[in-house]
């Protein structure tokens, strides 16, 4: 009898498992369109090249920020040293990224968008005989280009 009844109920409870699909309904404002239209927008010209269009435009990419290191070659409280280091660096350097930062009172010039220590590090050793003050600062970078190459 206990089997039975059991039996029974587990075929009643199977029918009210059985679920319909159902339709899904999304509201929202047409303004979200428009501004990830305008973000792709911004982006793809950040990434274009001057002067470039048509089939040999770069192609679209987007903008990534992550936690990496950055060299600091120079601060002080003098806003012109700071611009003339800098151009310093870039002829030295062209290479490489700069960053001018101002918290008070003091302008900040770090360089680099490194992934790891280690390539920060490299980057100190062979900054070390040009400019003599270097630390290496953990903070958000713009995530740099990964180059792979088709060799095998």
């Amino acid at each position: 009898m206990k089997l039975a009844f059991t039996g029974i109920f587990c075929c009643l409870t199977f029918s009210l498992l059985a679920q319909t699909r159902g339709v899904v309904t999304v509201i929202k404002d047409p303004m979200i369109d428009s501004l990830i239209a305008r973000r792709i927008q911004l982006n793809v010209a950040a990434v274009k090249p001057a002067g470039v269009s048509g089939s040999n435009a770069a192609r679209p990419l987007p903008v990534v920020s992550q936690i990496g290191y950055r060299v600091q070659v120079f601060y002080g409280s003098n806003r012109r040293e700071v611009f003339n280091e800098q151009a310093r660096f870039k002829s030295l350097f062209p290479t490489f990224n700069t960053y001018i930062t101002y918290k008070e009172p003091n302008y900040y010039l770090r360089v680099g968008d490194f992934r790891t220590r280690l390539e920060a590090q490299r980057m100190i050793n062979e900054l070390r005989p040009v400019f003599p003050t270097l630390f290496i600062f953990r903070e958000k970078i713009n995530a740099p280009n990964l180059e792979y190459s088709n060799d095998k």
